[in-house]
């Protein structure tokens, strides 16, 4: 799996002009999944993520994770973070998830964050959506699962 992480003061994803997803401070996830991805990869990102220590404390230093400050997370999937631009003009996506693998490896990286006590908001899963944030900082991570 592949996130790309983003410290925010606020998001939101809107699908069909109806905001579906929204949330202030916290981090805004946008997660690719793999062919070969796993539950368990799934897992391990959901405890990365909840214990990730991106937020500031009061001397200004990254030391705090969203458990710390208890920020929100707004999950978006997004197939073409697996987009291969290396040969010709269009993006090919053989590494990409289908639909429902990828779905279901997404529905259970939500449910571990769920689980991880946070407060967890999404997109729909192979919609058509619009995302607005604030970026906070910026402050920006691309996370790759390991192979498990």
């Amino acid at each position: 799996m592949r996130l790309v992480v983003q410290r925010v003061l606020a998001a939101s994803v809107t699908v069909d002009g109806n905001v579906v997803g929204s949330i202030q401070k916290g981090l805004l996830i946008l997660l690719g999944v793999h062919k070969n991805d796993t539950k368990e990869q799934a897992s391990w990102l959901a405890s990365k993520v909840a214990t990730l220590r991106v937020f500031s404390d009061k001397d200004q230093k990254m030391n705090l994770s969203l458990k710390d400050t208890e920020g929100s997370v707004l999950v978006v999937s997004q197939f073409t973070l697996y987009g291969n631009c290396m040969s010709g003009r269009r993006p090919d996506f053989l590494e990409a998830a289908k639909g429902s693998q990828a779905e279901a490896l997404y529905l259970d990286f939500v449910k571990d964050l769920q689980d991880l006590g946070l407060n967890v908001q999404t997109g729909v899963f192979g919609a058509d959506m619009k995302v607005s944030l604030v970026n906070d900082g910026p402050v920006t991570f691309v996370i790759e699962s390991p192979v498990i």
